[in-house]
């Protein structure tokens, strides 16, 4: 029961962060991708990962965290229990997590995690031609293939080194 409980507060505090300071992070021309509030290396981390679709780099970094700053003061998220505030980038291949992520990587490479075999495999890489709900499609090298949401454990884009 005690371990519900703290499962379900972190999780309380992270979407209580999000909904004071998306409004700002917005209008600043940025987009939340996901806040995290969990145990790191002894420390509670108050994580906000954000992007934006011209890139996103240090300098913005701070710009995000300056904005942020007396909101957050004042919220008092984790009722006076310290934390280390971190804003950041998602990173290249972060996974998605809102239909949003996946309309923005219509034409590109993408790495799919599956629950169970489909083809016989776990794992499929393709350009995600669409999406819904319900399913997505890829076009692979042996054709386009359709997968259930449900089967989808992860996607990610396709990151491809040279």
């Amino acid at each position: 029961m005690h371990f519900a409980f703290c499962i379900e507060k972190i999780m309380d505090i992270a979407q209580l962060v999000r909904n004071s300071i998306e409004a700002t992070i917005t209008a600043l021309g940025y987009e939340i991708v996901d806040v995290e509030y969990k145990h790191v290396d002894g420390d509670m981390h108050l994580s906000i990962y954000c992007d934006c679709a011209t890139g996103f780099g240090l300098d913005d970094c701070e710009k995000i965290n300056h904005a942020i700053d007396d909101i957050l003061e004042n919220l008092n998220p984790t009722n006076d229990q310290p934390y280390v505030l971190n804003v950041c980038s998602p990173g290249l291949d972060r996974p998605f997590k809102t239909p949003r992520d996946y309309a923005r990587n219509i034409g590109k490479g993408v790495d799919i995690k599956l629950h169970k075999h489909f083809n016989k495999k776990l794992n499929i890489q393709g350009e995600l031609l669409s999406h819904s709900e319900q399913e997505i499609k890829l076009m692979t090298p042996k054709g386009e293939v359709t997968i259930p949401m449900e089967n989808v454990q992860k996607a990610t884009p396709w990151v491809k080194f040279k």
